[in-house]
């Protein structure tokens, strides 16, 4: 369960800095980003693993990988400015 634990911890940092990369203006502060990529990846494995049971260690690292990216999703703020539309065929 340590390694799970590591490595889901892992996984979301991996998924913060990815986010920052990506969308940096759209982020809110380093610090916020950078906290809740691990915590929701740790609070992924653990529903995932108590769902799933010991064993499954592919399937409880994809649940923390999801629900990272879904609670971090949730911290992309709209883009400002002027919006670019495409024409309506």
């Amino acid at each position: 369960m340590l390694l799970e634990a590591l490595g889901s911890v892992l996984i979301g940092l991996a998924v913060a800095f990815a986010g920052m990369r990506r969308f940096p203006e759209r982020l809110p502060a380093r610090p916020l980003v950078l906290a809740t990529g691990p915590v929701a990846s740790l609070a992924g494995c653990l529903i995932t693993r108590a769902v799933m049971g010991p064993g499954h260690w592919l399937a409880i690292l994809l649940g923390a990988l999801v629900v990272g990216v879904a609670l971090l999703s949730l911290l992309i703020r709209p883009q400002t400015g002027p919006v670019r539309r495409s024409a309506a065929v």
